[in-house]
């Protein structure tokens, strides 16, 4: 993803460095990582187990797996395997809303620099503990009328909710750190609430985030 300023701090959710002035990256050409290659690789191991893909085809999509450069051409090569929400990386910067309902984003998923979200009567819930943030600052754009949002971050990621709120309540429990990267929840909320957890990683987790990080 490329490195960090001098004296970051690094944080479970990857943030792309760049310069204030830089011009942002599509989403889709954000360099990918090991963890990325080796999560669309077990996703064509596991075709290949069970008669979805040929050894050639296996061989070929593999191939260009460890040859791939950016998370857009991950993604490609598990589309036709498994629905949206099963992807190994899902790069979407559509908006996202709910109608009367729940939906969730999670798993390996890049944020835009900004991000549309509309819920009425609804819920929306976003984990953001494995996810991928365009920029350390990220605005939630969000409309809710009768609905709710629920955040699931990493520890060391602030979350401030700066929108018009309108008999609405907000439960902010994460653990920011001072140099953390910030969720900003901007917009309007009327009826509607905010909740921020930053739960303990799992040992699971803890380990894996410490191979990754002494690549």
């Amino acid at each position: 993803m490329g490195p960090s300023p001098p004296g970051d701090t690094l944080f479970p959710v990857d943030v792309p460095y760049r310069p204030a002035t830089e011009k942002v990256t599509s989403v889709r050409d954000l360099r990918a990582s090991d963890a990325d290659r080796e999560r669309v690789a077990a996703v064509l191991g596991e075709a290949l187990a069970d008669g979805r893909l040929t050894m050639e085809e296996h061989s070929e999509r593999t191939s260009r797996v460890y040859a791939a450069r950016t998370l857009g051409e991950l993604t490609g090569l598990t589309g036709d395997l498994s629905p949206e929400e099963a992807q190994p990386i899902l790069v979407d910067d559509r908006p996202v809303s709910v109608f009367f309902g729940r939906t969730r984003r999670d798993g390996r998923w890049v944020v835009p620099v900004k991000l549309p979200l509309l819920a009425l009567f609804g819920t929306v819930e976003l984990d953001l503990r494995e996810a991928v943030l365009q920029r350390r600052h990220i605005v939630v754009d969000s409309l809710v009328l009768g609905g709710r949002i629920r955040l699931l971050v990493p520890e060391g990621v602030r979350v401030d909710v700066t929108g018009r709120t309108i008999l609405s309540t907000r439960d902010l429990r994460a653990r920011p750190a001072a140099e953390g990267p910030t969720i900003e929840v901007g917009g309007t909320l009327i009826f509607g609430s905010v909740r921020a957890r930053a739960p303990k990683p799992s040992l699971r987790r803890r380990v894996r985030n410490r191979i990754t990080r002494g690549r």
